[in-house]
């Protein structure tokens, strides 16, 4: 819950921001336990309760911590994962492995033995150089792996080209041209190592129509009845991805997830009857729809600098390093400054990160009352691809995150160091004649 108290500061979930940004420092994400508790039991009541022989992931590229692992197991739900570092995270946060799906279109030998060996509930399998990675595998640890092919259904989605990934034309999955997905079909009935599951697709992200999701659905279940006919196979899990949009903007509408859930589920129930083909076990995948209206981040304002008749910018002690989606994907957000709550806005002004690109621009025209270096800005809706796409880039520190709830704060993460940003580095002896020690560095506060 947002609100405002008396003090004119921005209130989160009992906790007021001001005081967290004076006692964390900025640049802060701040993450709401609540609003993540409030997603997750949207989706059982919407998905999971309505609806037999379900199963829902947290896509955890989204936002990936061990405090994270532990929310999602306790709210019921399994995760998604698309590298050696998420299950890694996963696997120390000792998250249950039968509840771990990896994605990736090129896992690594030692990121699949990784997974086989710690018997993780599903691959994601890309293509045909990682089957035979993982046949490899399998017969080396005398496991077997229980697969999803991941296909590529060829639909375009209303949204950034570079969270497009159900197109024909993607570095993502398996083409439906009919000989090519039919071998790789044969390839996993006839391995030994291989327990052929079903099917997976993702059409992209931050969608706000359902009409991708429907399209794909129709294609892969046609998809599963040519491979009952011709190969007698039968189709046990048929995974529909993610990519529920999320408001970033004042006015964007929030799509509820009834919205994306019904028609997908009617359409899958209609499309099996009408092929006469047995109800696999349904997955979704949200990651931003989880976590993305969680989180706030919180930055000090330092320079104020305007060019008459042109525009005023803002800096801020953070910008690219920890949110690169305006600049990445031309990605909007909103925000408030949120020591003075009760004021009039008075202008419009462009607020800029502290990066050494032009194109460090977080916000334009966003509506302020009077500012001065020190005011509190929070940007909100920025729980997902924040903090899991943050860089050191200009050797920038990483910001902290703190977990919030009914007044309480406490650290997720903690915040970068200078010492952290040397931390695996060496100067060659070839640089020198002997052994040099780094100089010690004075005026670090």
């Amino acid at each position: 819950m947002t609100n405002k108290n008396a003090n004119s500061n921005l209130i989160i979930d009992g906790c007021d921001t001001v005081k967290l940004a004076k006692e964390f420092g900025t640049p802060l994400y701040v993450v709401s336990q609540q609003k993540i508790e409030e997603r997750c039991r949207e989706i059982y009541k919407v998905f999971l309760s309505e609806y037999k022989n379900t199963r829902a992931l947290y896509a955890s590229k989204s936002f990936l911590t061990m405090a994270m692992c532990k929310i999602v197991e306790k709210e019921g739900l399994g995760l998604d994962v698309v590298s050696g570092g998420e299950l890694y995270t996963a696997l120390k946060a000792d998250f249950p492995t039968e509840k771990i799906i990896f994605h990736g279109n090129n896992k690594s030998y030692e990121e699949l033995y990784m997974a086989i060996e710690n018997e993780i509930g599903r691959i994601v399998v890309d293509n045909f150089y990682e089957f035979e990675l993982i046949e490899q595998i399998a017969l080396k640890l005398d496991k077997k792996v229980n697969i999803l092919y991941r296909i590529t259904p060829g639909v375009n989605s209303d949204t950034h080209k570079y969270i497009t990934t159900g197109q024909k034309d993607s570095k993502f999955g398996i083409p439906l041209e009919k000989d090519i997905i039919t071998d790789a079909v044969k390839k996993a009935l006839s391995s030994e190592s291989i327990g052929m599951k079903g099917f997976h697709f993702h059409v992209g992200s931050q969608l706000f129509d359902n009409t991708s999701h429907i399209e794909a659905v129709d294609i892969a279940i046609r998809l599963m009845k040519e491979l009952k006919d011709d190969l007698g196979y039968i189709t046990e899990e048929l995974n529909t991805g993610g990519g529920y949009g999320i408001p970033h903007l004042k006015d964007d509408i929030r799509r509820s997830l009834k919205y994306f859930i019904k028609p997908l589920m009617d359409r899958i129930s209609l499309k099996i009857s009408e092929y006469n083909l047995s109800m696999p076990e349904i997955m979704i995948e949200p990651g931003r729809w989880i976590v993305g209206e969680a989180g706030t981040t919180l930055y000090t304002i330092g320079s104020i600098k305007e060019i008459p008749g042109l525009r005023t910018y803002v800096a801020i002690d953070g910008g690219m390093t920890d949110n690169p989606r305006p600049s990445l994907y031309g990605a909007k957000y909103y925000g408030d400054i949120a020591n003075k709550m009760n004021k009039e806005k008075v202008c419009e002004v462009t607020i800029a990160g502290k990066c050494c690109e032009s194109g460090d621009i977080l916000m334009k025209n966003l509506e302020v009352p009077h500012i001065v270096p020190g005011d509190i800005l929070a940007v909100y809706n920025t729980g997902a691809y924040n903090f899991s796409m943050a860089s050191n880039y200009n050797r920038s520190l990483r910001s902290a995150v703190v977990l919030i709830n009914n007044g309480q704060a406490e650290v997720m993460v903690e915040r970068q160091g200078y010492e952290d940003l040397l931390r695996g580095e060496r100067i060659p002896k070839m640089l020198s004649n002997k052994e040099i020690s780094p100089s010690k560095v004075k005026g670090i506060i």
